[in-house]
């Protein structure tokens, strides 16, 4: 049985919708260690998410609840600085609610962020990678609940997943701004545990360059709703098998903010081209 978001998050978007300054260009979820970008913009509004009604607390250090609502080059946006994941506990729709008030506020792109772990032997900590495809494996069935069944116009649309206009927007943005930009699949694993050696080999031979416990869902929900979305991840790691250190969530924050400027500074090049 599908879910009706609408009706589920009536009062919460009627909210939102009272207090919106603007209806927002583009769409940020801001992944862990890169929550301090809605610092470098000029923030019209910041809610708090505590104060929406049904919208789930994060648990996750690093993860604020905020929602902004800013300006950068003239273009409006809306920055989700704290995600929601899976492995905390909380339901599907739940955990793709920023983006479904994404497109019920009429963000006609997003930007997913996200920490991951290198599995590509090549990549480093510090690293930005842009998605190109994803390995959403084991989670379709479990969005069907929320999406229901796509018509064809939907189905067809899923060719061009990422969007392959606004990767190259980015790709563009990255060369204007001199920034590095990795390049490679995103590996989407439950959690809320690393991956282990024996499974970061495999997910190597498939050809996965980074992997993470979260996005996907988000990715794939935009993309059913027809925004362009577009995924980066920050390598705040190798992962386990490929690194011989010991994984920890305080290496993923500290990586966040040693990357901070080169984040902020691709971010803020994406907007302008757009």
């Amino acid at each position: 049985m599908k879910i009706d978001l609408d009706l589920k998050y009536e009062n919460l978007i009627a909210a939102l919708k009272s207090q919106a300054p603007f209806e927002p260009e583009l769409a940020l979820i801001l992944g862990s260690g890169l929550g301090d970008f809605a610092n470098s913009i000029e923030k019209e509004l910041s809610i708090p998410t505590e104060s929406l009604p049904d919208y789930p607390k994060s648990t996750v250090t690093g993860h604020k609840g905020f929602i902004h609502f800013g300006k950068f080059q003239n273009k409006n946006l809306i920055l989700f600085q704290g995600r929601i994941h899976f492995y905390e506990g909380y339901s599907l729709e739940q955990v793709v609610l920023p983006v479904f008030i994404a497109n019920s506020l009429n963000a006609k792109r997003i930007i997913l962020t996200n920490a991951a772990g290198g599995i590509n032997q090549n990549f480093k900590a510090g690293d930005l990678m842009l998605t190109t495809a994803f390995y959403p494996l084991f989670i379709k069935k479990e969005l069907a609940g929320i999406l229901g069944s796509p018509d064809v116009e939907t189905k067809n649309r899923f060719l061009d997943f990422p969007s392959k206009k606004f990767n190259e927007t980015i790709r563009n943005a990255a060369v204007q701004s001199k920034i590095y930009l990795r390049e490679g699949s995103y590996w989407y694993s439950k959690g809320p545990n690393y991956e282990t050696p024996a499974e970061i080999k495999m997910m190597l031979k498939f050809g996965a360059a980074a992997v993470g416990m979260s996005t996907v869902h988000e990715a794939i929900t935009a993309n059913y709703f027809g925004l362009q979305v577009a995924a980066i991840s920050l390598i705040t790691n190798l992962a386990a098998g490929i690194s011989a250190e010991k994984l920890s969530h305080k290496e993923v924050m500290e990586a966040g903010e040693k990357a901070k400027p080169r984040f902020e500074k691709l971010i803020k090049s994406i907007i302008e081209f757009i």
